[in-house]
Parts: structure tokens; sequence; C-alpha cells
């Protein structure tokens, strides 16, 4: 056993055991609205306190934390703590990456722990419904900051002939909607599509609406609790799917009722999760993060629902690939990707 090898994982598991404490200090400022505060201005924490209406101890502690974190700037000078531009943009914006909102999502299903202790050793399923609600909004709020970046400037381009079709007015099913996120995004920069989303979770459902009515856009997007095997309506110029199929118990059945959904020259906009098909070469960063998710969320929704599949986060594209052209679709082809996401476009 060599030492040095040792120290070198121990330092690992100390930046680990650090990041997984201070999720916890990341989503106290997502909630109580500190990182936004603390755009404002640098502050020390006494100024802070009266800035927020938090407690000063406490706070002295969290922007000390955060700052130890690279959360946050410090100017020993002036005992002051402030956020950079690109913190903040991060951090605060709400049309940034929202990362302090993300961190709910992973701390929502760390709730569930027990039970997926559990569901280990009797391979039963756990439900997306069953976990907290930090989980929908804080999926949602990863997610949500690259659609925004990335769906209508590059992913619907590069499809063939569905931005012309989406102009002129079309008809777009957004299966496995969540928060109506991509919906929204969807109908505002397409003013005469109409966009007809749809979840099995009715929680999610319901903030969707309440989305789509703050946008203003509810006169062309509505909301219906169903599967992706049995959400309403033909005839679609566009159904779309944003990392949702691998959670499914039944992605073929799913895939098979999407064929069944679009027109005859429509388009499926299939979104997953960015995976290699190579297990090996998932083993960075990013893979780790979704191995995580998928540990907790995917796999256990997918043993919940019937239909024998538990693809997972990182099924990757091969894999992908194989439910499609089981469902009967002759056209897949990978047409754009992120370093979180591949863009599939799929035809009849």
């Amino acid at each position: 056993m060599e030492q040095d090898e040792v120290m070198e994982f121990l330092g690992r598991f100390v930046t680990d055991l650090g990041a997984t404490g201070a999720a916890g200090s990341v989503a106290i400022g997502n909630r109580l609205g500190l990182y936004r505060a603390l755009a404002q201005g640098p502050a020390t924490p006494e100024q802070f306190a009266e800035r927020t209406g938090c407690h000063p101890r406490y706070l002295t502690e969290w922007l000390r934390g955060q700052a130890a974190g690279g959360y946050v700037s410090y100017d020993p000078d002036t005992a002051e703590f402030s956020l950079t531009e690109e913190q903040a943009f991060c951090l605060a914006d709400p049309n940034g990456p929202n990362v302090s909102a993300a961190f709910r999502a992973v701390l929502g299903y760390l709730r569930a722990e027990p039970r997926i202790t559990e569901a280990f050793r009797t391979g039963a399923g756990v439900g997306w419904h069953e976990h907290h609600e930090d989980v929908f909004v804080g999926c949602d709020a990863f997610y949500r900051p690259g659609y925004v970046a990335e769906l209508v400037p590059s992913w619907i381009p590069a499809l063939d002939g569905v931005e012309g079709k989406l102009t002129a007015g079309a008809r777009v099913a957004d299966v496995g909607c969540g928060l109506g996120s991509s919906s929204v995004l969807l109908a505002q920069a397409y003013p005469r599509t109409s966009v007809v989303g749809s979840d099995c979770h009715a929680e999610s459902i319901e903030l969707a609406r309440k989305k789509a009515a703050a946008a203003g856009v509810a006169d062309r997007v509505s909301f219906e609790v169903a599967t992706a095997q049995t959400f309403t309506g033909t005839g679609y110029d566009l159904v779309t799917m944003f990392d949702c199929l691998h959670d499914m118990g039944d992605p073929l059945s799913a895939a098979r009722r999407v064929r069944e959904a679009l027109a005859p020259d429509g388009t499926w906009l299939l979104v997953e999760p960015f995976a290699a098909d190579a297990v090996e070469d998932n083993f960075n960063p990013v893979g780790r993060l979704y191995y995580s998710g998928s540990t907790f969320l995917c796999v256990p929704n997918g043993l919940s629902q019937p239909g024998g599949y538990a693809l997972g986060a990182q099924a990757g594209e091969a894999a992908t690939r194989q439910v499609i052209t089981d469902a009967g679709f002759t056209r897949f082809r990978r047409a754009a990707q992120t370093p979180f996401n591949l863009v599939y476009e799929v035809r009849p």
C-alpha cells in the first residue's frame, strides 16, 4: 500500500465530504435569497444581516463557508464578502445557471436514502411522486438553464424543417414536461404554435400551469396529467421529450405512442442526458453526477413502473437507439449535443 496514494484518496474524500456538507448551505442561500442579496454589493456579516434580516452569527459562518468553497469572495482588508460578476450570474441570476436551486434536487433525493437502501435489498421501485418536493423544483432548476441556452438557438434549428413549421404555426406535444419550462420556452419563441404539455405527476402539472400563466402564454399552452403512454392527441408536427425517456419503466410503449401521435411528416425531438456507450467513458464529473441521480431517481422510478426497463440516466446512444427502432421508427440521428445532453432527431 502506497502512502502517497492513500493520502491522495483521503484528499479526494475531504473534498467530497466538504462539498456534501456545503450543499445544505447552498440550499439555505437559495431559499433565503442570500445570493441575490449579496449580489447587491459587498458587505460585512453585520451589514449583510441588516440587508437580509437574518441573524448575524449564522450569516458569519455561512459567508465564511461559502468563501472557503469559492462560491463567495472575501476581502481581508475590509472584512467584506461579495460576489464576482461570474458568481452572481451562476448563483443569483434567475436566467443564469441557477446552480443554488439545483442543489435542492440532490438534497431532495437524499431524503429518500433509507428507502433507497432498502430497495437495494428488495429490488422494489420508488416512484418519482414519492420523493420530496425539492426534487421536482430542483430538477427544473438544473435543466432549465440548458434549455434556455440551447433549445431555440441550437436544437430546433438542428432538426430538418422543424423551425419553419414552428414559425408558421405547429402543434407540439411536450411529453414528460415536468414543471413546464420547455413548453413555455417553445410557446414564447413561436407565437403561432400551440403546445400541449403532459406529465404523470399531478403536482408538477399544477406548477406548470402557474408557470405558463405567469409567462403570459396560457392561451397557447395547455397541460394534462397523463403518462407517456396515454397522452392525448394525434397529428402532432413535433413531439418533445426532455430528459425523461430513461426514467420510464416502459419506454418502448412510450415510443410507440409517440409514433401514433405524430403526423406522417412529424418529428420527435428526444433529449437525453449525455452518456457514452462504453461504461468507462462515463467516469468523469458529469457521469458521476448523473450516476448519483440515476441511483436515487431514474432507476428506482423505472423499477416502480410496469414494463421491465430501468435504463437509467447513463443509458447512452446505443440503448436509446434500440428502444426507438424496436418501436418502429426508421430514422434516428444525433442532431446536437452539449456537455450535459444528447439531442436526437427521430422520424417515422
